[in-house]
């Protein structure tokens, strides 16, 4: 071959540009191209071309790039500063690496054989030509087409005896030394330098040291035919920089800005954890579509109930749980989406605060990631049921059971079917928030947030004003609420016992109702609280109440509604207290009369 330059040519006489890789940054190249190579002694790259004169032209940019290559390999060898600890998701994540990388292996051996029966039949073959006599259990004659041989499951089976044995006696002496080669491999996969002394190391031992053993009894059932599948093993990346960049210091910065409910806290902080612990912290100008739908793909795997060890499990476990338990309940799907919102918006957050530089080009990743939710299974109460629910003794003799919170029994349900209110909304509400309107002097209801008080809101446009119904006037809903003004001052809850400060109050209320209305002869658990919004927006579509005004009264945020983007104040400017008040007055329910 002919050399010009960092430019050779092969035997049919087409160039190509090579260079040789430094001595000590043959296994950083390799990561850096992400080939699976474990190592990359040359860089080369055809010119297509058969011209030296061209080959010389056209190999200048391609030998930049590999030094561009080079220069990426050396800043990645760097070496990373002594570690003595290791994060939980980090020793989660390796650990389920080499449980994988272990079933991966074993998978490709009963696909492609171990590679010794070819030799095995040769040697027979060999001895058979040469008229030496021997003598041999197995069958001699041509290589399996496919999978293994008797005599390579039979060796498979003795050695794996022999491993399981072994391994089980280090777990249970707790002798790490056993899988001592595969934690220098995975540190050195990871690009972590860790302590051999340190807790850290002996704690990522004790966890491969698990996961090899699992392995290694996986494998036993798929020799006694069990299907077991092999796991997606998580992504090699280096471990995320501890800068302001990542996801978990976006979410820091994205509660003091926003300041959110507890509710709504606890549900973002949840999503963020959940998300790390399946992909760890990545920079958020790092986080690909790839990493939305495998979060999304766990999350669907994820049992809706857990118990036990379930209880302390990572995601990754608990969607390896689900899927060895196929028939479990899952998250729903509105879970789900909640979830996959909750790390998106903390993630555009960050974007729209600059975190991510300026020249990475970065989308959306959970755009269009949601999943298509099922149409809800609540039912509005028909008009037999509406007269057995509000013929109970609650609101017929003035009973007050104690599940039922004092005067929450007999208001919530009839505030969910004169309002269409959500109970979460209802249960927020104070003696300030119901009050004669300053331009017409009708009664409403004035739902919006109050995040010192620690009332959020679904949605933005669920903020609205509902004039009241002229049969809550008339039930004296206007005189309890005086009542309380009166008692406690304008500031005071309405319903204290399931007011957003009472922990678990509302959703206990919740649980209440729906046995009492069970034990009063409404059977369908299709029928709850919820329902009472759906006989309210059918109400208003009775009514001939247009779309977009009924999207409004009961704060949907339907797309292309004007419902969507009106608020508190701004339902009145928009449709005018006349147009409300006259809206909820032709609510009425055929049939069905207090």
């Amino acid at each position: 071959m002919r050399v010009l330059m960092g430019v050779i040519r092969d035997r049919h006489g087409t160039y190509y540009a090579r260079k040789k890789v430094p001595n000590g940054l043959e296994e950083a190249v390799a990561r850096t191209l992400g080939n699976g190579k474990q190592r990359q002694e040359w860089l080369k790259r055809s010119l297509g071309t058969k011209t030296a004169h061209e080959a010389n032209i056209r190999a200048k940019p391609v030998l930049m790039d590999f030094d561009r290559i080079i220069e990426s390999a050396r800043q990645l060898a760097k070496e990373q500063p002594l570690r003595t600890s290791l994060s939980h998701v980090e020793i989660a994540r390796m650990a389920e690496f080499h449980y994988a990388a272990l079933l991966a292996d074993d998978d490709e051996q009963r696909r492609d054989g171990t590679g010794s029966e070819p030799v095995f039949q040769s040697v027979a073959r060999q001895l058979t030509e040469a008229g030496i006599h021997f003598e041999t259990p197995f069958r001699i004659g041509n290589v399996p087409e496919f999978g293994l041989s008797e005599r390579e499951v039979y060796k498979r089976t003795e050695d794996l005896a022999y491993a399981v044995t072994s391994a089980e006696a280090a777990l249970a002496r707790g002798d790490i030394a056993f899988v001592i080669e595969d934690l220098e491999g995975l540190l050195s996969d990871f690009q972590i330098r860790l302590d051999r002394k340190s807790t850290g190391f002996r704690e990522l031992g004790h966890a491969v040291l698990k996961a090899h053993v699992r392995a290694l009894r996986a494998i036993e059932r798929r020799n006694s035919g069990e299907p077991i599948d092999t796991p997606d093993a998580p992504r090699i990346a280096a471990t995320a920089p501890s800068s302001g960049d990542t996801l978990r210091a976006a979410f820091e910065g994205w509660k003091k800005h926003r300041e959110p409910s507890a509710g709504t806290l606890a549900e973002y902080e949840r999503a963020i954890r959940l998300f790390i612990e399946r992909h760890g912290d990545l920079p958020v100008a790092s986080i690909k579509r790839r990493h939305a739908r495998e979060f999304r793909d766990a999350l669907q795997d994820m049992p809706r109930h857990r118990t036990g060890t379930l209880l302390k499990a990572t995601l990754p476990e608990l969607a390896e749980w689900g899927r060895a338990h196929p028939d479990a309940p899952r998250l729903s799907k509105g879970t789900i989406n909640k979830l996959i919102g909750g790390v998106q918006a903390v993630a555009v957050w960050a974007r729209d605060q600059g975190v991510i530089p300026d020249d990475v080009q970065w989308a959306d990743p959970f755009a269009k990631m949601r999943l298509e939710e099922d149409q809800s299974d609540r039912e509005p109460f028909s008009t037999a049921e509406l007269k057995l629910l509000f013929g109970t003794p609650v609101f017929t003799a003035g009973e007050r059971p104690k599940g039922g919170q004092g005067e929450a029994a007999y208001w919530l349900p009839l505030l969910g079917l004169f309002t269409g209110a959500r109970r979460g909304e209802l249960a927020g509400l104070t003696a300030a928030d119901v009050g004669p309107e300053e331009t017409s002097g009708h009664p409403v209801i004035v739902l919006a947030e109050n995040k010192r008080r620690n009332r959020s809101l679904k949605t933005p446009s669920s903020a609205r004003t509902i004039p009241l119904h002229p049969e809550l006037i008339r039930l004296g809903f206007m005189d309890f609420v005086e009542g309380i003004r009166r008692a406690h001052g304008d500031s005071a809850w309405l319903f204290s016992e399931i007011a957003p400060d009472h922990k678990g109050g509302a959703s206990g209320w919740s649980k209440w109702f729906s046995r009492y209305i069970r034990a009063h002869g409404i059977k369908d658990k299709n029928n709850v609280f919820h329902s009472l919004r759906h006989n309210f927006k059918d109400a208003l579509r009775a009514a001939k109440v247009p779309e977009d005004l009924n999207d409004a009264l009961t704060g949907h945020s339907t797309r292309g509604s004007v419902g969507r983007s009106y608020g508190a104040k701004d339902i009145v400017i928009r449709y005018g207290m006349p147009t409300l008040i006259d809206a909820i007055s032709r609510i009425k329910y055929a049939g069905f009369a207090l």
